[in-house]
């Protein structure tokens, strides 16, 4: 009987694996909660993967990495998995409350948006509060919003956002941390009265009308202002998807994220992790697949171990 491979995610990363996996004729199966092709799927554009010269929209990645690992017979299924567990030879898996067992597992589930946690945030989330511009900009054609994050992303999709809103307000906690090159494209925006940037500032709360975003309280230097917005949008990093590992026995970093060797495999043999929920993953697309590949070929010479 052949040996099983279970994939937690269906990421770039994750995508990547089950490409390999599946070519050496390991039976692959990938688990996931939300949108195939991860966070890259919802990225207006990817500038940075090689072979794409103008970039690349993520959905379109997104869609071509999973078309390449369904070819190859990679299995996709939809599902949350609660947990994981080493059983004798086999690794256990819950996902929807149903056991699942596999002869090794890779997780790959990534990372999630972080929150500001200031008040109003849960309450207008995704009525009001966004992390997704591509999912959510066109709701803001010709209205002010607020994008708080100085980071790439927060950047890449304050400038995205500009095609709808009339007028962004960039929040940005101390400096600006964007590439040069960014900062370079971020300017034009500015010298054109779309994009206004308030360095040293803290949102404070969401403030409402009737139900609806009306504004946002800000604290710049300790002088608290109100800016008139009718959307926010948060861009101001991510959150290893580890939740769910609790009581598994895997070894995190103080950051949450899962420590692995050389290999790509845990402190629990058989059990590999790859992409950005990794320890000392690099949080690029590009990066997150050449893990996948490097785990896919650990995983295989793994699984040709444990048939003698």
């Amino acid at each position: 009987m052949k040996k099983s491979l279970a994939i937690i995610g269906a990421g770039p990363s994750a995508l990547a694996a089950a490409i390999y996996t599946t070519r050496e004729d390991i039976p692959t199966v990938l688990y996931e909660k939300g949108v195939v092709g991860g966070l890259a799927a919802i990225t207006d554009k990817v500038e940075n993967y090689p072979g794409f010269p103008s970039g690349v929209e993520g959905m379109i990645l997104a869609n071509q990495f999973q078309s390449q690992a369904e070819r190859f017979g990679a299995d996709i299924e939809f599902g949350e998995v609660s947990s994981v567990k080493k059983l004798n030879n086999a690794i256990e898996i819950i996902v929807d409350n149903k056991p699942i067992l596999a002869d090794a597992v890779l997780i790959a589930t990534g990372s999630s948006y972080k929150k500001t946690g200031m008040p109003g945030e849960d309450d207008f989330y995704g009525k009001g509060v966004h992390y997704c511009a591509t999912c959510d900009g066109a709701f803001y054609r010709d209205k002010k919003i607020a994008v708080i994050g100085g980071g790439n992303s927060a950047i890449q999709e304050a400038i995205f956002l500009t095609r709808f809103a009339s007028h962004i307000d960039l929040l940005v906690r101390s400096k600006i941390r964007a590439s040069d090159v960014l900062q370079k494209e971020l300017k034009k925006y500015i010298d054109e009265g779309k994009i206004t940037v308030h360095l040293k500032t803290t949102p404070q709360k969401i403030l409402s009308l009737e139900g609806k975003i009306n504004g946002i309280e800000i604290n710049q230097e300790d002088d608290i202002k109100q800016l008139e917005v009718e959307g926010v949008f948060v861009f101001i990093g991510l959150n290893p998807n580890t939740g769910f590992l609790q009581g598994s026995g895997i070894e995190l970093d103080e950051q949450g994220l899962i420590k692995t060797n050389s290999r790509l495999e845990t402190n629990i043999p058989g059990i590999f992790a790859s992409g950005d929920v990794r320890s000392g993953a690099t949080m690029q697309i590009a990066s997150a697949v050449g893990e996948g590949a490097s785990a896919a070929l650990s995983i295989r010479e793994y699984l040709e171990s444990q048939k003698h």
